[in-house]
């Protein structure tokens, strides 16, 4: 329905019925008004399956939802580093969706990963804004190529659990914009989503929900949103001043408490009824897009989306350690006539879904133990029971045996639910004590160990060093057992790549002496450092760096190029490079291109990742990858000029392995012709002005012959003033003090300069 006769059928409204509209008819429904033809419509969580709830209804997971498929998590899914997996994952929810009549799926979640101690990080998909907009863009394409709405949560800067609700998170303009905005603004501009999802937060002490700023000035006006921006469940704390912002939905319903404010507030001369009108055009919109694209032969087919849940899977897992054994022969893959012994409670009941509002019910689970039953013999130990986090010694005993009788042991562990979830944080970084103590065990009796991880975030890992092999296979939805076994016994080369660090201690993350601290406000401190952007600018050690990830297979680069050696902000620049499996199986690479600053006057990270590519190899054959960077793989925020900004100098265009390898770099020159230009003033320092050729032509000429000058360049001769020593006075010297070391130099004489380089 075009928006004419949109506006055609709200002008019909009643303002109750209007005010109505505004929010939700219980937990998951909008309001029908069945007298002029408006249907309700449903929405449903989660970003990685459907989680319908046909009766009893809430937003925590507490009551079941209809039997559905777990696809891998965000934490997983932005490790494939797979657009294309991304956007199919997306087709197949949205085909779900159509199939059980659900108009918008509530994610993808989006936020960025600040720290790893955040509750909900098992859902987001990385600390690397960048990382996370190609991703999620690609997810929405799939789901709306349905004619399924998505909903990008949650807006903005919701990076903790702790007083989620009412805290306010206090973070510069800059941070805002090249970290935290990044993803919503790739996903919106390139994505479309139909609706979005503002968060409880405040921002610097307003209300995201209530903040105009946010949800009109800059997602609408600025990014182009179309859709309709919905409250988190309860996210709201004043109704009108929400609308007034740009809120159009609430939800779930206030059982008509709000939509009587929202009555009030018009007949009291509070609320324009346009504001009204334009949040119910904006609703009834996409209510209709997606009433008039039903698709009613749409089938729920579990079979088979289930194996896609797999084959989604299998891309995910990361490999992070491979070590060889004293025949030079790599422990994984295993090899199926090997006496092998699975140890640990995941290898039976794995964990492979996070707690909340995105907790599927699923219709089917399947273990690792369950799907190796056809590939190879194991005997199999329970190990450890963490519910309580206790050791158990009768299963320790049985299990470290079983290890020791066997060639090689794989260990399923990882974070039991009770570590995270959503609703409240993490407190430190460790596995449960018993897994430690069980691995450090069973390595005391079998050299050939492997451990499998299950979960949603980083984990210190102290027996890193003792075992042969680490799996990180995240928390990889209800067919991870069965892609799991065909990674370990190489079936599918394993191509995940950290879409997050893993520190070596709490200690080491960027935000810990502030996260979690304080009541009500959470100071972002750390600026645009966060993730990999601090641990490769400090140069620090950590297990395992963003981007990093083995594979059964080697790859070799070579001939980076460049079009151009130097380029201006507005042009792009393409960059090529050829990648070769080098090694004996197929495999896929991620490609990975990083933009570092040299001698950066802003502060800045010393590398970002501004592009990749997964690709598919067969043994020696070649591929040339190609990116196009534009403005901004370059840009800083400039908060003077409030825009997008490229300071001049050279950057190096670098492939990398990981954040903190690169393979090869080339260097170009890039140079500003937007930036306003600069208003100078009595204070702007000498330094400033030598870089600007106007001003060097007016200081030479009046500088020449200048008797005082002379001296100066004298005096530096001197052992008391070297030349570097003068060198560095004049340039952090402001143009006001030439008055007082220039014979002749008066104010008027600088007002006469200034309001000469003043002049555009």
């Amino acid at each position: 329905m075009d928006m004419e006769k949109i506006r055609e059928l709200v002008s019909q409204m009643t303002l109750e019925e209007k005010a109505g509209m505004c929010s939700g008819a219980d937990f998951w429904h909008t309001k029908a008004v069945e007298r002029l033809g408006i249907s309700a419509v449903m929405v449903s969580d989660g970003p990685h399956g459907l989680r319908k709830q046909d009766e009893a209804s809430d937003h925590l997971g507490i009551n079941d939802s209809i039997k559905a498929v777990c696809f891998p998590a965000g934490c997983a899914l932005a490790s494939s580093f797979d657009r294309n997996l991304a956007e199919h994952m997306g087709r197949v929810i949205g085909e779900e969706c159509q199939a059980e009549g659900v108009s918008t799926i509530l994610g993808p979640a989006v936020n960025i990963k600040r720290s790893p101690l955040c509750g909900r990080n098992f859902e987001y998909y990385s600390e690397d804004p960048y990382a996370t907009a190609e991703m999620s863009t690609a997810l929405i394409r799939g789901v709306q190529s349905k004619n399924v709405g998505t909903s990008v949560k949650h807006f903005l800067a919701n990076n903790q659990e702790k007083r989620r609700m009412t805290s306010s998170s206090d973070v510069d303009e800059r941070t805002l914009r090249e970290i935290y905005m990044v993803p919503f603004e790739g996903a919106v501009k390139n994505g479309k989503p139909w609706t979005v999802m503002n968060s409880y937060n405040r921002i610097n002490g307003t209300y995201v929900g209530e903040s105009k700023q946010y949800l009109t000035d800059l997602l609408r006006d600025e990014w182009g949103f179309d859709g309709y921006v919905m409250s988190d469940w309860g996210a709201v704390n004043d109704r009108v001043e929400a609308l007034k912002a740009g809120m159009d939905l609430e939800m779930p319903s206030s059982n008509g408490v709000n939509d009587a404010l929202i009555v009030k507030a018009v007949q009291e001369g509070i609320l324009d009824e346009a504001v009204v009108n334009q949040a119910c055009e904006r609703i009834l919109n996409i209510v209709f897009r997606y009433m008039e694209n039903r698709d009613e032969n749409a089938v729920f087919d579990m079979v088979k989306d289930h194996e896609t849940a797999s084959s989604v899977e299998e891309e995910c897992i990361v490999l992070l350690k491979n070590d060889s054994d004293e025949n030079g022969k790599h422990i994984l893959p295993l090899n199926r006539e090997q006496k092998i012994a699975f140890i640990g409670k995941y290898a039976e009941a794995p964990r492979y879904q996070g707690g909340g509002s995105s907790h599927i019910n699923s219709w089917k689970v399947e273990s690792a133990l369950e799907a190796v039953k056809d590939i190879a013999n194991v005997v199999y130990a329970k190990g450890f029971d963490d519910a309580a986090d206790k050791a158990d010694e009768t299963l320790e005993v049985e299990a470290v045996h079983t290890a020791k009788d066997a060639d090689v042991a794989v260990i399923f562990a990882g974070l039991p639910d009770s570590f995270e979830s959503e609703g409240y944080d993490r407190t430190h970084l460790n596995l449960p004590d018993c897994q430690n103590r069980l691995i450090e065990k069973i390595c005391n009796v079998q050299k050939n160990v492997v451990v499998v991880l299950h979960n949603g975030s980083p984990v210190i890992m102290p027996w890193k060093d003792s075992v042969s092999a680490i799996v990180e296979a995240y928390l990889g939805g209800q067919a991870v057992g069965k892609a799991e076994i065909k990674v370990l016994f190489g079936e599918v080369n394993p191509s995940g790549r950290l879409s997050e660090t893993f520190p070596n201690r709490l200690e080491d993350t960027p935000c810990y002496l502030t996260y979690g601290k304080g009541k009500d406000h959470a100071e972002y401190q750390e600026g645009v450092f966060v993730g990999y952007r601090y641990y490769t600018t400090r140069d620090m050690d950590v297990q395992y760096p963003f981007g990093y990830g083995l594979s059964y297979t080697t790859f070799g680069y070579s001939n980076l190029m460049t079009d151009k050696t130097e380029l201006t902000d507005t042009e792009t620049l393409t960059v090529s490079v050829d990648v070769e499996n080098t090694g004996y199986c197929s495999g896929k690479e991620v490609v990975q291109l990083y933009v570092a600053p040299v001698n950066s006057e802003v502060p800045r990270p010393v590398r970002e990742l501004k592009g990749f590519e997964k690709i598919a190899l067969e043994p020696d054959e070649k591929k040339t990858v190609t990116f196009t960077l534009d403005e901004r793989a370059f840009a800083v925020w400039n908060t003077d000029f409030h825009c997008w900004d490229v300071p001049d100098g050279v950057y190096l265009i670098q492939i990398c392995r990981n954040a903190q390898e690169v393979i090869l770099e080339v260097a170009v020159q890039a140079k500003n012709t937007k930036r306003p230009r600069q208003k100078y003033t009595a204070n702007t320092c000498m330094g400033e002005f030598f870089t600007d050729p106007k001003a060097q032509q007016i200081f030479g000429q009046m500088m020449a012959g200048n008797e005082q000058t002379k001296e100066m360049e004298e005096s530096s001769q001197s052992e008391a003033i070297s030349p570097e020593m003068l060198a560095a006075m004049m340039q952090d010297m402001p143009l006001r003090q030439l008055i007082s070391f220039v014979p002749g130099m008066t104010w008027d004489a600088v007002n006469e300069i200034l309001s000469v380089l003043n002049v555009d």
